[in-house]
């Protein structure tokens, strides 16, 4: 437990390199066949055997515990609701608020980890939200086609009534998004703070029949219907990546011109009016012609000038 603390601490600290990336998060999925793994400069094998076995649990998580793997104030965290967390080197997958309560998965298979945390593959997460007073359909409509917070966009998200009273109001949330304390302030924006927040799913996997601060190791049928979920999820995003991808158009075939002869021949020689014979004789051209000729040529000269002009 010790070497494990120490471990977990000298990746905090920013010690550990993957391929070149410093990792601070813990969790991080390896292989170590692929991966080049360097701590504090010098390269470290990792064997397959290291790693050890994937466990996989979903927690119903109670408030005021957090969901991560430890704190520096000494408060509750989801570890420490399960046996032998510290032994399996099991991780939170997401957050879930202090404040709020519900499902959460906790694993020690990073890569699955990886892939059910990015944005880019939109896994669900359903919410039960209960707000003060009762919203309008005006107000409820622009959460669900997205608001700007302060640090971005919100995506589209669906908002079913679930029962209202005079003093507030029950609302099943879908988010395929996971901005820190997200529904709080969407909420707090139109004016109807969150009073409760439990989550009820999580990537499909629910709270059904455990109690709060209870956790029940997941199914294999529960287990292939995940993994079945992230990769139909990559092979979508996968999909869609290619299709964006600009179509180059194949460039017109140029037909080779076929040039008739006659179109190679040399243009002819203008023959000059009077030809020299040997009989003839060369008169020398006068002065005034040579002149008139020169001049004649200058002007032309001129002309052409301005023309290109």
């Amino acid at each position: 437990a010790l070497l494990q603390a120490k471990r977990e601490k000298m990746i905090l600290e920013g010690h550990v390199k993957v391929n070149g990336k410093i990792i601070e998060e813990l969790g991080t999925h390896v292989d170590p066949d692929r991966d080049h793994i360097v701590v504090d400069g010098k390269r470290v094998q990792v064997s397959a055997e290291q790693i050890g076995e994937r466990v996989y649990f979903l927690l119903n998580k109670p408030i005021k515990v957090l969901s991560t793997s430890k704190d520096d104030r000494d408060r509750k965290t989801v570890l420490d609701l399960v046996a032998g967390a510290a032994q399996s080197r099991i991780y939170p997958v997401g957050r879930l608020d202090y404040d709020a309560e519900g499902a959460i998965l906790l694993t020690n298979d990073g890569e699955l980890t990886n892939l059910l945390i990015h944005p880019k593959y939109k896994i669900k997460k359903t919410y039960l939200v209960k707000v003060k007073g009762v919203p309008s359909e005006e107000e409820l409509n622009k959460l669900r086609k997205g608001i700007y917070l302060e640090d971005g966009p919100t995506g589209p998200c669906k908002i079913t009534v679930i029962k209202k009273a005079k003093v507030n109001t029950w609302l099943e949330v879908v988010l395929t998004q996971g901005k820190n304390r997200q529904i709080k302030r969407m909420f707090w924006r139109i004016e109807h703070p969150v009073q409760r927040l439990v989550r009820t799913h999580f990537a499909g996997l629910d709270t059904e029949n455990l109690k709060v601060g209870q956790y029940r190791a997941l199914t294999k049928k529960e287990l292939v219907y995940l993994k079945e979920q992230v990769a139909e999820k990559v092979k979508e995003k996968s999909t869609d990546k290619d299709s964006d991808k600009p179509k180059v158009k194949a460039k017109p075939k140029v037909k080779a011109k076929v040039v008739e002869k006659s179109e190679t021949k040399a243009p002819a020689k203008i023959k000059s009016k009077t030809r020299a014979t040997d009989k003839d004789k060369v008169k020398p051209k006068s002065k005034a012609k040579t002149k008139s000729k020169k001049s004649g040529q200058a002007n032309y000269n001129v002309f052409d000038k301005l023309k290109t002009k």
